[in-house]
Protein backbone atom coordinates (compact mmCIF):
# COMPACT_ATOMS: atom_id res chain seq x y z
CA UNK A 1 0.00 0.00 0.00
CA UNK A 2 1.49 3.58 -0.90
CA UNK A 3 1.95 5.18 2.37
CA UNK A 4 0.02 7.92 1.37
CA UNK A 5 -2.90 5.56 0.96
CA UNK A 6 -5.79 5.71 4.10
CA UNK A 7 -3.97 3.40 6.96
CA UNK A 8 -6.15 0.19 7.34
CA UNK A 9 -3.70 -1.01 10.73
CA UNK A 10 -2.88 0.25 14.04
CA UNK A 11 -6.49 2.03 14.51
CA UNK A 12 -8.34 2.78 17.32
CA UNK A 13 -11.52 0.55 17.32
CA UNK A 14 -13.87 1.69 20.75
CA UNK A 15 -15.00 -2.08 20.58
CA UNK A 16 -11.47 -3.86 21.32
CA UNK A 17 -10.21 -4.98 24.39
CA UNK A 18 -6.87 -4.62 23.05
CA UNK A 19 -4.91 -1.89 25.04
CA UNK A 20 -4.18 0.90 22.29
CA UNK A 21 -0.63 2.36 22.35
CA UNK A 22 -0.85 6.10 22.80
CA UNK A 23 2.84 7.68 22.14
CA UNK A 24 3.98 10.74 23.76
CA UNK A 25 4.17 12.27 20.28
CA UNK A 26 0.19 11.28 19.59
CA UNK A 27 -0.29 13.13 23.02
CA UNK A 28 1.28 16.51 21.64
CA UNK A 29 -0.32 15.69 18.39
CA UNK A 30 -3.61 15.57 20.10
CA UNK A 31 -2.88 18.89 22.17
CA UNK A 32 -2.45 20.80 19.02
CA UNK A 33 -5.25 19.88 17.47
CA UNK A 34 -7.99 17.29 17.91
CA UNK A 35 -9.32 17.01 14.63
CA UNK A 36 -6.03 16.08 13.03
CA UNK A 37 -5.15 13.39 16.24
CA UNK A 38 -8.29 11.79 15.34
CA UNK A 39 -7.98 11.43 11.60
CA UNK A 40 -4.82 10.13 12.31
CA UNK A 41 -5.50 7.26 15.05
CA UNK A 42 -8.80 6.94 14.40
CA UNK A 43 -9.29 7.34 10.63
CA UNK A 44 -5.62 6.49 9.32
CA UNK A 45 -5.07 9.59 7.78
CA UNK A 46 -2.07 10.89 9.04
CA UNK A 47 -0.75 14.20 8.34
CA UNK A 48 2.15 14.68 5.54
CA UNK A 49 5.27 13.24 6.75
CA UNK A 50 8.38 15.04 7.75
CA UNK A 51 12.04 14.26 6.78
CA UNK A 52 14.52 13.07 9.16
CA UNK A 53 16.58 15.40 11.19
CA UNK A 54 19.74 13.08 10.50
CA UNK A 55 21.96 15.50 12.33
CA UNK A 56 20.14 15.71 15.31
CA UNK A 57 20.14 11.83 15.42
CA UNK A 58 23.86 11.53 15.07
CA UNK A 59 24.28 14.38 17.92
CA UNK A 60 21.79 11.71 20.02
CA UNK A 61 24.22 9.06 19.66
CA UNK A 62 27.11 10.47 20.09
CA UNK A 63 25.73 11.86 23.76
CA UNK A 64 24.04 8.39 24.68
CA UNK A 65 28.00 7.20 23.49
CA UNK A 66 29.46 9.59 25.97
CA UNK A 67 27.08 9.43 28.86
CA UNK A 68 26.83 5.09 28.62
CA UNK A 69 31.06 5.47 28.95
CA UNK A 70 30.33 6.70 32.20
CA UNK A 71 27.22 4.73 33.15
CA UNK A 72 29.28 1.81 33.33
CA UNK A 73 31.89 3.05 35.87
CA UNK A 74 28.91 5.13 38.06
CA UNK A 75 30.72 8.45 37.46
CA UNK A 76 29.36 11.71 36.96
CA UNK A 77 29.79 13.60 33.64
CA UNK A 78 31.98 16.66 33.31
CA UNK A 79 28.26 19.07 32.56
CA UNK A 80 26.49 17.57 35.66
CA UNK A 81 30.04 18.66 37.68
CA UNK A 82 29.89 21.90 36.06
CA UNK A 83 26.13 22.58 36.50
CA UNK A 84 25.80 21.29 40.23
CA UNK A 85 24.11 18.48 39.78
CA UNK A 86 24.83 15.68 41.72
CA UNK A 87 23.73 12.87 39.98
CA UNK A 88 25.40 9.97 37.46
CA UNK A 89 23.63 8.30 34.42
CA UNK A 90 21.41 5.37 35.46
CA UNK A 91 22.66 2.32 34.49
CA UNK A 92 19.33 -0.30 34.32
CA UNK A 93 19.21 -3.42 32.32
CA UNK A 94 16.21 -1.97 30.55
CA UNK A 95 17.96 1.49 29.77
CA UNK A 96 18.19 0.14 25.84
CA UNK A 97 14.58 -0.37 25.68
CA UNK A 98 13.54 2.48 27.06
CA UNK A 99 15.59 4.44 24.38
CA UNK A 100 14.95 2.23 21.88
CA UNK A 101 12.00 4.61 19.42
CA UNK A 102 10.54 1.25 18.29
CA UNK A 103 10.11 -0.27 22.24
CA UNK A 104 10.79 2.57 24.68
CA UNK A 105 8.74 2.53 28.19
CA UNK A 106 5.11 2.30 28.32
CA UNK A 107 2.24 2.17 31.01
CA UNK A 108 -0.93 0.94 31.10
CA UNK A 109 -4.21 3.28 32.17
CA UNK A 110 -6.00 1.12 33.23
CA UNK A 111 -9.35 3.51 33.63
CA UNK A 112 -8.84 4.26 29.97
CA UNK A 113 -6.84 1.17 28.54
CA UNK A 114 -4.72 3.14 26.86
CA UNK A 115 -0.71 2.02 26.94
CA UNK A 116 1.08 5.57 26.83
CA UNK A 117 4.35 5.30 25.78
CA UNK A 118 7.88 6.80 25.07
CA UNK A 119 11.26 6.94 24.32
CA UNK A 120 13.77 8.38 26.53
CA UNK A 121 17.03 10.48 25.75
CA UNK A 122 18.26 9.65 29.05
CA UNK A 123 17.94 8.68 32.52
CA UNK A 124 19.95 10.28 35.48
CA UNK A 125 19.85 9.40 39.36
CA UNK A 126 20.46 11.63 42.35
CA UNK A 127 22.04 11.48 45.70
CA UNK A 128 18.17 10.78 46.90
CA UNK A 129 18.05 7.82 44.78
CA UNK A 130 15.66 9.87 42.41
CA UNK A 131 15.50 9.23 38.43
CA UNK A 132 15.87 12.49 36.50
CA UNK A 133 14.14 12.57 33.36
CA UNK A 134 16.90 14.01 30.54
CA UNK A 135 16.50 15.08 26.90
CA UNK A 136 19.21 15.91 24.06
CA UNK A 137 18.21 18.85 21.63
CA UNK A 138 21.07 20.08 19.07
CA UNK A 139 20.74 23.37 17.76
CA UNK A 140 22.79 26.01 15.65
CA UNK A 141 22.11 29.60 16.92
CA UNK A 142 24.37 32.98 18.38
CA UNK A 143 21.31 32.88 20.45
CA UNK A 144 21.09 32.26 24.17
CA UNK A 145 19.21 29.24 24.34
CA UNK A 146 16.04 29.51 26.68
CA UNK A 147 13.28 26.93 27.58
CA UNK A 148 10.85 30.16 27.64
CA UNK A 149 10.57 30.30 24.01
CA UNK A 150 6.98 29.88 22.39
CA UNK A 151 7.85 26.80 20.72
CA UNK A 152 10.13 24.80 23.33
CA UNK A 153 6.78 24.46 25.43
CA UNK A 154 6.45 21.38 24.06
CA UNK A 155 9.51 20.16 25.19
CA UNK A 156 8.77 21.00 28.88
CA UNK A 157 5.78 18.31 28.42
CA UNK A 158 7.80 15.96 26.64
CA UNK A 159 9.55 15.89 29.34
CA UNK A 160 6.78 15.65 31.61
CA UNK A 161 5.33 13.04 29.73
CA UNK A 162 8.53 10.74 30.47
CA UNK A 163 8.01 11.66 34.16
CA UNK A 164 4.61 10.42 34.17
CA UNK A 165 5.19 7.10 32.99
CA UNK A 166 8.23 6.38 35.28
CA UNK A 167 6.31 7.62 38.06
CA UNK A 168 3.16 5.30 37.46
CA UNK A 169 5.55 2.20 36.65
CA UNK A 170 6.64 2.76 40.35
CA UNK A 171 9.82 4.56 40.30
CA UNK A 172 11.40 7.42 42.97
CA UNK A 173 10.91 10.20 40.44
CA UNK A 174 12.29 13.49 40.06
CA UNK A 175 10.54 16.72 39.26
CA UNK A 176 13.64 18.45 38.30
CA UNK A 177 14.64 17.27 34.66
CA UNK A 178 16.87 18.31 32.24
CA UNK A 179 17.59 19.17 28.53
CA UNK A 180 21.37 18.77 27.52
CA UNK A 181 21.43 21.22 24.70
CA UNK A 182 24.67 21.00 21.42
CA UNK A 183 24.55 24.36 19.85
CA UNK A 184 26.79 23.94 16.83
CA UNK A 185 29.30 27.23 16.37
CA UNK A 186 28.79 29.18 13.26
CA UNK A 187 32.21 31.46 14.21
CA UNK A 188 34.87 28.90 12.83
CA UNK A 189 36.99 30.93 10.00
CA UNK A 190 36.86 27.64 7.77
CA UNK A 191 34.95 24.58 7.64
CA UNK A 192 37.13 21.88 7.12
CA UNK A 193 34.43 18.87 7.64
CA UNK A 194 34.16 20.09 11.03
CA UNK A 195 31.66 21.12 13.54
CA UNK A 196 32.25 22.29 16.91
CA UNK A 197 29.37 22.06 19.76
CA UNK A 198 29.36 23.81 22.69
CA UNK A 199 27.13 21.61 25.79
CA UNK A 200 24.31 23.48 28.23
CA UNK A 201 22.07 22.02 30.66
CA UNK A 202 18.93 23.82 30.83
CA UNK A 203 16.82 22.63 34.10
CA UNK A 204 12.94 22.57 34.06
CA UNK A 205 10.71 21.96 37.34
CA UNK A 206 7.92 19.11 36.05
CA UNK A 207 3.97 19.28 36.61
CA UNK A 208 2.10 16.42 35.66
CA UNK A 209 -0.98 17.15 36.92
CA UNK A 210 -1.90 18.24 33.11
CA UNK A 211 -1.33 14.72 31.67
CA UNK A 212 -3.96 12.05 33.58
CA UNK A 213 -7.05 14.88 32.37
CA UNK A 214 -5.19 14.95 28.88
CA UNK A 215 -5.54 11.12 28.83
CA UNK A 216 -9.50 10.53 29.58
CA UNK A 217 -9.88 13.71 27.08
CA UNK A 218 -7.96 11.52 24.46
CA UNK A 219 -9.98 8.49 25.55
CA UNK A 220 -13.10 10.42 25.22
CA UNK A 221 -12.15 11.53 21.54
CA UNK A 222 -11.33 8.48 20.33
CA UNK A 223 -14.65 6.67 21.35
CA UNK A 224 -16.92 9.58 19.35
CA UNK A 225 -18.58 8.30 16.33
CA UNK A 226 -18.14 12.21 15.09
CA UNK A 227 -14.98 14.16 13.81
CA UNK A 228 -13.99 16.69 16.52
CA UNK A 229 -13.26 20.09 15.64
CA UNK A 230 -10.33 21.64 14.57
CA UNK A 231 -7.68 24.07 16.49
CA UNK A 232 -8.06 27.36 15.43
CA UNK A 233 -4.52 27.35 15.31
CA UNK A 234 -4.30 24.38 12.84
CA UNK A 235 -2.77 25.27 9.67
CA UNK A 236 -3.32 21.80 8.07
CA UNK A 237 -7.01 22.43 8.97
CA UNK A 238 -6.61 25.40 7.38
CA UNK A 239 -5.94 23.95 4.34
CA UNK A 240 -8.07 21.37 3.83
CA UNK A 241 -10.61 23.30 4.45
CA UNK A 242 -9.35 25.78 2.03
CA UNK A 243 -8.85 23.25 -0.53
CA UNK A 244 -12.02 21.85 -0.13
CA UNK A 245 -13.74 25.06 -1.18
CA UNK A 246 -11.51 24.91 -4.42
CA UNK A 247 -12.72 21.55 -5.12
CA UNK A 248 -16.88 22.21 -4.28
CA UNK A 249 -16.27 25.15 -6.98
CA UNK A 250 -15.43 23.02 -9.82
Amino acid sequence: MNKYHQREGSLYDPKSKTPFKISRSKIDSFLECPRCFYLDRRLGLEKPGMPGWALNSAVDALLKNEFDLLRKNGEAHELMKKYGVNAIPFNHPDIEEWRNNFKGKGYLHKKTNLLVFGAVDDVWINKNKELIIVDYKATSTKEEISLEDEYKQGYKKQLEVYQWIFKMSGFNVSDVSYIVYANASKNRPKFDGILEFELTLHKHVGDISWIEPTIFEIKKCLDSPKIPKPSENCEYCKYRELIGKEFNKK
